[in-house]
Parts: C-alpha cells; sequence; structure tokens
C-alpha cells in the first residue's frame, strides 16, 4: 500500500467553543473536540488520538515532536526537553539513524517530498536537489541566511539523498508551494502557477504517481496560532481542509491517506503557545487493524511503515 502524509503543524483537539477555537467556526475534517466529539469523517475515514508530551515537562515544540513523526522515536525523551523550530545536532543524528525516509529507500520502496522550495533556499543549506535551471538568481539577504536551518522534514529526506523539489517543479505542475494555493509565494514575486486546493490536490495524486511514500508539508495554522489571529487561522484551515477533502475523494484504491499535527496551538487563540492537547491522526483507506495500540505521535512513522511495508510480512 502506497501512503501520503498530509502534515499540519500545530492543530491540537481542543474545546468546541468558537470564542476560542477556530476550528469550531466551521465543518472542517480536523474541526475534531475533546470527548469524541467532532466533524463527520469521509467514508472509510477513523480518528485516533495521539499524545504530544512524552511526558516530558513543558510543552511540545516542533523541532522534537517532528522528529517523532520522521522517525518513530520519542525526539523529547531522548533530549530530555521539548525544543522549538529546527532539530540541534542529537535530534539531526536521531534523523540520520532513524529517518522513514531512509528507511524506506533502504528496503527499495520510492519516498517524495511534495513540496517545493526556492533554489536558493536548497543551495544555501546544502540539502539535495535536481541541478539548477537557467534564470535570475533569487537572493537571500545575508541576516536570513545566517539563521537558516534544515526542518525535521527535510533533513529526514537529505539523509536518503532524496532530491527535493524546486519551484521549478511547481511550475510544471509536478511541486506544491506550502500554502497549497501558491499566493504567498507570488506576492514575493516568485513565479509559481495560482492553483485552487482542488487543483492542488489533483497535482498531489500526480507527484504521488510511482511512489510509495509522499509527504506535503503544511505550516500556517501554527503561524496563525501563534499571531493569535482568527481570521488568518480561518482561512488557512478552510483552505488546508478543501485540499484535503479532494485529495482523500481522489484517494487511489492503493493509497492510503494520513493527515496528522506534531502538537496543538491554532485550536486555543486564547493564548499564542502551544497546548498540551492531543492531536487527531486522520486515516483513510487504512485497516482497522493498523489502528490498534497508536499512542503518540511518534507511532505515525510506525503505521506508515507496516502500510507500505505490507507485503514483506
Amino acid at each position: 500500500m502506497r501512503v501520503a502524509l498530509l502534515f499540519i503543524d500545530g492543530v491540537g483537539v481542543g474545546a468546541a467553543d468558537p470564542a476560542v477555537n477556530p476550528l469550531a467556526r466551521g465543518a472542517f475534517l480536523l474541526s475534531q473536540f475533546q470527548g469524541g466529539r467532532g466533524e463527520a469523517l469521509p467514508p472509510g475515514g477513523a480518528r485516533t488520538d495521539l499524545a504530544t508530551t512524552f511526558d516530558v515537562p513543558g510543552r511540545p515544540q516542533s523541532a522534537t515532536n517532528q522528529t517523532a513523526i520522521f522517525t518513530g522515536q520519542p525526539a523529547a525523551k531522548l533530549l530530555g526537553r521539548h525544543l522549538l523550530g529546527y532539530p540541534n545536532d542529537l535530534l539531526r543524528s536521531v534523523l540520520r539513524e532513524h529517518s522513514l525516509v531512509k528507511r524506506l529507500v533502504a528496503r527499495g520502496r520510492r519516498p517524495t517530498f511534495a513540496n517545493a522550495f526556492p533554489l536558493p533556499y536548497l543551495q544555501a543549506l546544502g540539502l539535495p536537489h535536481a541541478a539548477a535551471e537557467p534564470g535570475p538568481p533569487l537572493g537571500i539577504p545575508p541576516g536570513r541566511l545566517r539563521r537558516l536551518k534544515p526542518s525535521a522534514s527535510t533533513v529526514a529526506f537529505s539523509v536518503a539523498d532524496i532530491h527535493l523539489r524546486t519551484l521549478a517543479d511547481a511550475e510544471r505542475g509536478l511541486g506544491l508551494t506550502h500554502d497549497i494555493e501558491g499566493r504567498r509565494a507570488r506576492l514575493r514575486g516568485l513565479h509559481v502557477p495560482q492553483r485552487t486546493p482542488e487543483e492542488a490536490a489533483e497535482a498531489l495524486w500526480r507527484i504521488a504517481d510511482g511512489h510509495d511514500f509522499l509527504l506535503f508539508e503544511h505550516f500556517l495554522a501554527d503561524e496563525a496560532g501563534h499571531g493569535r489571529d482568527f481570521p488568518l487561522a480561518e482561512e488557512v484551515l478552510s483552505t488546508f481542509d478543501r485540499f484535503a477533502r479532494a485529495a482523500v475523494a481522489n484517494r487511489p484504491d492503493d493509497a492510503a491517506v494520513l493527515i496528522v499535527s506534531d502538537h496543538g496551538n491554532v485550536e486555543d487563540l486564547s493564548t499564542r503557545n502551544h497546548t498540551l492537547h492531543d492531536v487527531a491522526l486522520l486515516s483513510f483507506g487504512v485497516p482497522e487493524r493498523r489502528l490498534a495500540g497508536l499512542r503518540d505521535v511518534s507511532d505515525v512513522c510506525r503505521l506508515a511503515l507496516s502500510l507500505i511495508l505490507e507485503d514483506e510480512r
């Protein structure tokens, strides 16, 4: 079975209170609330709540929990704390040793990352990519260049030497911008196509062709949560929802779709901090027996591996 993992940063299972939770203001797939309440899922869908804290004091953060998702390792426990932002040396070593992507490549499987990145970003971080194509260079200001760090997702792919997609791929319909529609990239003067969320979902399955594992990463919900920005939250959640629903509706028979986050945030705009809430793993096309025993976000890695490698059992 093939797996498409749609990762959305900063969306937890909160209260069904529209005063603080933008997910309670719409009928989104991710409108899943405490007490088992929530939006009904399309046929073949299941909700599994996953813990995010690993019993480590403090609030769960992106570097540690994304490392957990992409390795199956309890990264916060290994580090002894939660780490925000980008992996440090220890987490990068965990990714080098246990990357889901690297393990799939070692078994002869073909993983790919659907997101398209600006070429200078990939070049600055030394991340694997296709040869540069002719065109005007896009400069990165020196101050910003010094702050650039690879995310857990890009490290997970780079340690397996999987080429990351560029904006040239997005222009050809073989890469997706992180905001799905491409509007943010165009506002920065970058040449990417304008797409509806439904058109982006079509491109997602086109990109998935011939691959066993596909990742798409979306982080704007976390930005909205930190900004306590209701209008932005409702906008990005709506865009992601249309994209995800179309991806699920057009799911090939031999593919499963997993939708998951790393920690809570946007579900409680009474604070700009991450929450201690569980996150909802929404799975489509996954046999019920495969969902038994899932406990925390690190189990997403093991689930994906079990689905993709099931023919080896």
